[in-house]
């Protein structure tokens, strides 16, 4: 029961900071799929749905959804978030109101919950050295994606994956050093998962 708690908590969060933005969007007079096709140009807005979806399903099938591998890469992703929004958005814009609310949602809290539920919620020991690799491909993917969309329509999701502003290499750059971090933090997560389960086993009652 707790289990399915944390994990609506989770959904919660990440949906009502989505929800946010989009009534924000709309109010501002933009259409309701407009507003869609801007939001879904944010690797926050796509990984908050991502969030969503797979916390949902926690919620509703308990531990019979039983996937750490996925739950950890979108962990993940989640604390990817977190960290370049801390060291390379906060401030960029002034906020108030209903947009703080949703920015501190998508890249504050829901990174924390996420976080904390893994800790405290997910079975741990299902994790291989090579899983960051795989979880990287989900990033890599969008930051292909976000640099064609960004050269099609004129205007980049994030300034340092700006190409019209910082150039072919220093964005290259940008995305090689966001790429080894996060690999690096996967494998600190790798490292925290395993020790975690030796700790829980050798604390197992024999039989």
């Amino acid at each position: 029961m707790i289990f399915r708690l944390l994990a609506l908590l989770v959904c919660l969060s990440a949906c009502v900071g989505i929800g946010l933005e989009w009534v924000t969007l709309i109010k501002d007079g933009v259409s309701i799929l407009t507003s869609a096709w801007i939001l879904i140009g944010y690797f926050t807005i796509l990984t908050n749905g991502l969030v969503a979806v797979i916390f949902g399903a926690m919620a509703i099938y308990g531990k019979s959804f039983d996937h750490p591998r996925l739950v950890a890469g979108t962990v993940l992703a989640m604390i990817l978030v977190g960290v370049v929004y801390a060291l390379l958005l906060q401030g960029l814009r002034a906020l108030s109101g209903t947009t703080a609310l949703a920015n501190f949602l998508l890249h504050v809290l829901s990174p924390v919950l996420v976080v904390v539920f893994w800790f405290l919620a997910v079975r741990k020991g299902a994790l291989s050295w090579r899983d960051p690799l795989l979880w990287a491909l989900y990033p890599s993917g969008y930051f292909l994606y976000a640099l064609i969309r960004g050269s099609v329509q004129g205007r980049y999701a994030y300034p340092f994956i700006d190409v019209s502003a910082n150039g072919w290499v220093q964005v290259a750059i940008n995305a090689m050093v966001i790429a080894l971090g996060f690999v690096a933090a996967g494998e600190v997560l790798v490292w925290i998962d395993r020790k975690l389960a030796s700790r829980r086993v050798r604390r197992a009652p024999a039989h």
